[in-house]
């Protein structure tokens, strides 16, 4: 795999405009909550890092990653820069696992295209626990960090328009 051994959540804060002035919603799954709670902490803390405020660090549950596109539309009405999705599915030994990651990436699209808030996708959609894991505050870094980051940046280029 291109990403073996690399730790891909690192950032330039300096390169980053400050979060100071945002307001950020996460909808986090609460199935495979051992992963999305770790996802949902490395987001939070990258928030912080950003200059984020705690008290505009909106967070939401749902009981699944299915839910997590109905919860981020939701939020998008909450007054809110930006939403992060945090779920995991992780492959088992039926289609549901084809079913739920299509569904939730294409939906996730859809709110992208069709409205303003921009939502960014931390879904983590692995083969295995112990993949889920390393991109989950392992080997491959927090894909809960890079989720934050997006949303900053996103952010930001939702105000220039």
């Amino acid at each position: 795999m291109a990403t073996e051994g690399t730790n891909l959540s690192g950032y330039d804060k300096k390169t980053i405009a400050s979060g100071a002035k945002l307001r950020i919603g996460i909808v986090v799954s609460e199935w495979n909550s051992d992963i999305t709670s770790v996802l949902y902490k490395g987001a939070f803390d990258t928030l912080i890092d950003l200059g984020v405020q705690p008290i505009n660090i909106i967070k939401w549950e749902v009981p699944g990653s299915f839910e997590l596109v109905y919860g981020a539309k939701k939020m998008q009405e909450q007054m809110v820069n930006a939403v992060i999705t945090i779920g995991s599915v992780i492959q088992g030994e039926t289609k549901h696992f084809d079913f739920v990651c299509n569904a939730v990436s294409q939906g996730i699209k859809d709110l992208n295209v069709s409205r303003e808030t921009p939502v960014i996708f931390c879904v983590l959609t692995d083969d295995t626990k112990q993949q889920a894991i390393d991109r989950s505050g392992g080997k491959h870094g927090n894909k809960g960090v890079e989720a934050a980051v997006a949303a900053v940046k996103m952010a930001h280029l939702r105000s220039k328009a």
